[in-house]
Parts: structure tokens; sequence; C-alpha cells
């Protein structure tokens, strides 16, 4: 029994897309390009559907300093920059609720489509909105 489903799925496709190219490592999809064999091709990432909640956007130059989104954060992603009257997010520590976006009365936060953000350093700029 088994070893009728191993073989089954050594000769199936798999059902999950592939990571895009585009954002591998050039290590990575060079030591791909030298095992394909022109059956196996890399897949474009899957178009985001309507209304994705993707990494947060912020128009730092609408933002009135008035800390609603502060103050609706469950994950306490927000902190308040005094000196400059700003904000600034750790997109690590984001769920990705939303609730800042519908707090923010300005519109100054967005939702985005971007959802590749992993990157090796926890605390790196692409990390950081500000």
């Amino acid at each position: 029994m088994i070893l009728k489903i191993l073989f089954s799925q050594l000769f199936t496709r798999p059902a999950t897309n592939r990571f895009p190219a585009k954002y591998m490592p050039k290590s990575v999809t060079g030591f791909l390009g030298k095992i394909q064999s022109g059956k196996t091709k890399l897949v474009p990432p899957v178009p985001v559907p309507p209304r994705f909640r993707g990494r947060i956007a912020y128009d730092r130059d609408k933002c009135i300093g008035c800390q609603l989104c502060i103050r609706v954060c469950p994950a306490k992603v927000i902190q308040f920059r005094p000196e400059v009257k700003k904000i600034r997010m750790h997109v690590t520590r984001c769920t990705f609720c939303a609730q800042c976006v519908d707090a923010c009365p300005v519109d100054a936060l967005a939702v985005s489509d971007q959802f590749l953000l992993a990157d090796p350093d926890r605390s790196a700029e692409s990390l950081t909105v500000e």
C-alpha cells in the first residue's frame, strides 16, 4: 500500500507553485540552470487576489502624527518618532491585519500587494517602514 502511494507521488506534478526565479539568489538560479533539462521550467508567481493584505505602505507626507495607528495595532508593530512626528513600522512583527490602515484618518497607510518579504537580516532596511 505504501509503495503504491510512494510511486504515484513520484510521477505526479507538485500542487504548489514554485518560488519565482526572479527572486532567487543568483547562486540558486545558476545551479537550476545547469540541471534544467528543458522539461522542468520555473513558474512565475501567482497573482495576488483582490483585497490582498500585503506589506503596509506608508506615505510619510500625508501622516499627521495622530498615533491612532499605534493604538489599534495588536502586534505593537508601530513606534512613534517624536523628533519628526512620524512613525516607524517593523514589518517582521506585523500580522497584516490592516487595522492601522482602517484607523488612519488621512489615508497615510495602505496595504500593498507585496508579500515576498523574507530577509536573512531581521533588522534590514527593507523590513522597516519609515
